[in-house]
């Protein structure tokens, strides 16, 4: 029921401001709609119900192998400095398990579903095969919860998880919107639609702007791509293969 009630809420925030200001003005039915849709639903629960197991035991390794000092130490922190450290840390995860899913063609096998759509808004985020996310939140989750900064368990640590994993999902709907938007010198500490625009440009290879919320991510590993005032003109997989395009440049 709550998926209902957010995608309500995001179709009521995102198709207006499509409206207001595209990139691209469509006409006709949306393509895909109704594929999009069922991964919407799909990956609301899917994941969390394959990665309950595998985030419980890692949970359960970190309280019993950690250092009882260092352990004490993470409980002591005050909960924004241990959100703040496990989110920076999930997002060079998302980041690298992003990046794998360009550059090994078994994880663009599943990846590729979400670089098919020629016309970018708001919903193509869900468009992400089941595979593809567990891969990405492992990627992320698995240091956060090796480190004892989150867990699988209802308390602050699985607080933080679920905090880490809700923020980069819902950003997402933004950075997939079909706005016109920039924002100076705020692009460079936050992702924008501008800024992930580029990553389903068809023209070009596909390998830069891999980060979810922080292209300082990007900067660091090389990879970041984000012109001043240029759009890309297509959207799509386009003709290089993946991991020719990865291998040409990296």
């Amino acid at each position: 029921m709550h998926l209902c009630v957010w995608l309500a809420v995001l179709a009521a925030i995102f198709v207006p401001l499509e409206r207001q200001g595209p990139i691209q003005r469509h006409t006709g039915p949306r393509p895909q709609l109704l594929l999009d849709l069922a991964l919407y639903f799909a990956g609301g629960f899917v994941p969390a119900l394959i990665l309950a197991a595998p985030l419980a035991a890692l949970t359960t390794l970190a309280s019993r192998y950690l250092p009882p000092g260092y352990l004490a130490a993470v409980s002591g922190l005050s909960f924004w400095t241990r959100i703040t450290s496990a989110f920076l840390i999930a997002e060079v995860g998302f980041y690298w398990g992003h990046r794998w899913s360009h550059e090994w063609p078994w994880l663009w096998h599943y990846h590729g579903l979400h670089h098919q759509p020629e016309r970018l808004d708001w919903l193509v985020n869900s468009r992400t095969h089941p595979i593809d996310m567990i891969f990405t939140r492992l990627c992320g989750l698995v240091p956060i919860h090796l480190l004892g900064l989150a867990s699988a368990k209802w308390d602050r640590g699985g607080a933080i998880a679920a905090a880490v994993v809700a923020l980069s999902t819902w950003w997402g709907f933004f950075l997939h919107a079909n706005v016109r938007w920039r924002f100076g010198w705020l692009e460079q500490l936050v992702a924008t639609p501008a800024f992930h625009h580029w990553h389903h440009v068809a023209d070009t290879p596909l390998n830069r702007n891999f980060a979810s919320t922080l292209p300082a991510i990007d900067r660091l590993f090389g990879t970041l791509h984000l012109p001043a005032r240029d759009w890309p003109e297509r959207y799509g997989i386009g003709a290089s293969p993946p991991r020719e395009a990865a291998t040409d440049e990296l």
